[in-house]
């Protein structure tokens, strides 16, 4: 079975930094590191063990994509997850700084390669990000017999967790998944 794993990169970071406030002392819980904006900016996703994590086995693994916003040119973001075997796709913020195309993108994505790539019989789908706009893509993808996992912070939307085939929290793994 090879697994196509798809990871919504501010997502997972900023949720990650809410979760490293709370289990760091910075806030008295998740929810109130997310409501008032803190976060832990020592915190650095190691995209090597999220692959491992999320996606398995190197060979096991028949698509890894990354989706998030262009960065600054002198940052190694997207060559360190290129080196660890993402497939990266990033796009420019818009005026307002504002994340754009992400979320849709990773569903376009997804739903294409369900029928380019994947087989229902012998793939299942691996989705890294925590927000419900997901959810008619799981929804669709199960019903062609996907197994879709969900691999996030245990503060993701519930309908999302609900919608997946296994929600995988990943709170007690934040200290693995650092760099």
């Amino acid at each position: 079975m090879a697994n196509l794993l798809y990871v919504d990169n501010s997502n997972i970071w900023i949720e990650g930094m809410h979760v490293a406030a709370f289990q760091n002392g910075h806030a008295p819980d998740v929810w109130s590191a997310v409501q008032n904006k803190i976060c832990d900016y020592s915190w650095k996703l190691d995209f090597g063990k999220l692959f491992q994590f999320a996606g398995g086995d190197r060979a096991d693994v028949k698509k890894a994509a990354l989706f998030g916003s262009r960065p600054p040119q002198n940052d190694s973001l997207w060559v360190a997850a290129r080196h660890k075997g993402f497939e990266v796709t990033t796009y420019d913020r818009n005026v307002a700084n504002h994340e754009k195309k992400i979320d849709t993108d990773i569903v376009a994505t997804m739903i294409a390669d369900s029928y380019e790539l994947a087989d229902p019989a012998t793939d299942e789908i691996t989705l890294v990000a925590g927000d419900s706009d997901y959810v008619p893509a799981i929804e669709k993808l199960k019903a062609r017999g996907f197994k879709v996992y969900v691999v996030f912070w245990g503060h993701a939307s519930r309908e999302l967790k609900q919608a997946a085939s296994e929600f995988i929290n990943l709170d007690q793994h934040l200290q693995h998944l650092s760099r």
